[in-house]
């Protein structure tokens, strides 16, 4: 299956027609646990849902396939799945490097979930090769990187990065869950591991709740796996197979966010309303060149500065239709988001705190006039309050 196209691949890997049936697609697993053929007999390997469900198990080989890594491993979450790896890979007074622009649960989950346990983080700018230089311990144990970046839509050179990383004996672990793997290919350009919230692009219907973690090779599949079977943080039948139905249709949902996204980027670009336009996508994004380079596509996130100021941003979250006010990112339904008090309220006075005159857009495949229909009566209402 690896040497087929992308769309093939999301479509077929781990699909196969159930052979008693023939039914095309495969039935979900709804068992909590497996008959035994005597003491330690397991069929196919299964013995208790948590430590394996075939339902799960295809998920894990398409996912393996999207991202060409050896293995993937499913969790109920993203932040579960980050939670196995970092678990899975890290050692009290390890340290992590971790960019200044990321996912404001990520940051949470090591400076207050893991510093207990002994784990110590730094925030840099991971465009800047030297500050990542000089930022790498001798107890740097990963890197770990989000491009485009949430909620600023920083881009960083994942092989340039992978290199600086691997000179200093550390793991570069890529939040793909932005551009999603049919954008990008972080193994392939350098990365050891692919972290996604497989909620958002992958399921891609707002309606099931999942994470991920792809791995290069064989390193650490042993101990992830150690952590998914012993934490149990795992992917329930069903939402396995709500995913796995979302990741058949990823590569045509992609390419209509891609072309909605731009097509509002460049709409915004020309509004006096908007002090900045973050989407990689316009050739005045900083890092336009590098994404052109390591993306097949520029993604269907954007976020805006209200030139008037947080007072502004807040009023247009309130103010669209079309574009729910609500939490995540991905689906095929359009979101807007106020990311201080919302998705990055945990950053809220440190060095990662979003701008507060930003507000985050997750375009998603409505038809793309009426999108701009939607943020023009936002800003028009917002003009007569």
């Amino acid at each position: 299956m690896t040497d087929r196209a992308f769309a093939t691949r999301a479509i077929h890997a781990g699909q196969a027609p159930d052979p008693t049936t023939g039914a095309i697609i495969p039935p979900i697993y709804q068992a909590s646990t497996h008959v035994q053929d005597g003491i330690g007999g397991f069929r196919e390997g299964y013995e208790y849902n948590r430590a394996g469900n075939p339902t799960r198990s295809s998920l894990e080989t398409q996912l393996a396939a999207l991202e060409g890594g050896a293995s993937a491993l499913s969790f109920s979450s993203g932040l579960a799945a980050e939670d196995a790896l970092l678990r899975g890979i890290l050692r009290p007074g390890d340290h992590v490097l971790l960019g200044n622009d990321v996912y404001g649960g990520t940051y949470r989950l090591l400076t207050r979930v893991l510093a207990p346990w002994g784990i110590e983080t730094t925030t840099v700018d991971l465009r800047d090769a030297q500050t990542v230089r000089s930022a790498l311990r001798p107890q740097t144990k990963v890197v770990w990187l989000e491009t485009p970046s949430n909620p600023l839509l920083k881009i960083v050179d994942i092989a340039a990065l992978a290199d600086i990383a691997h000179t200093a004996g550390a793991v570069l672990v890529v939040d793909n869950t932005f551009a999603s793997p049919a954008l990008q290919q972080p193994l392939a350009l350098g990365a050891d591991v692919v972290v996604h919230s497989t909620t958002k692009y992958l399921g891609g219907h707002s309606d099931v709740l999942g994470g991920a973690v792809v791995l290069g090779d064989d390193r650490f599949a042993e101990a992830v796996a150690f952590q998914q079977f012993a934490v149990g943080a795992v992917s329930a039948p069903l939402d396995a197979w709500l995913t796995t139905r979302g990741i058949k249709t990823l590569s045509v949902r992609v390419r209509q966010h891609s072309e909605n996204a731009l097509a509002i980027a460049e709409w915004a670009s020309g509004r006096p309303e908007f002090s900045e336009v973050f989407y990689p996508g316009l050739h005045s994004h900083p890092g336009h060149d590098i994404a052109a380079r390591q993306m097949s596509g520029f993604g269907g996130m954007l976020s805006l500065g209200l030139a008037a100021g947080p007072q502004a941003a807040r009023a247009l979250a309130e103010s669209t239709t079309l574009f729910q006010l609500a939490e995540s990112l991905g689906g095929v339904e359009s979101l807007i988001g106020y990311p201080p008090e919302m998705t990055h309220a945990s950053v809220r006075g440190t060095a990662l705190a979003v701008p507060e005159n930003v507000v985050r857009l997750s375009v998603g495949i409505e038809d793309v006039s009426d999108l701009i229909g939607d943020l023009e009566e936002g800003l028009a209402r917002i003009a007569m309050s």
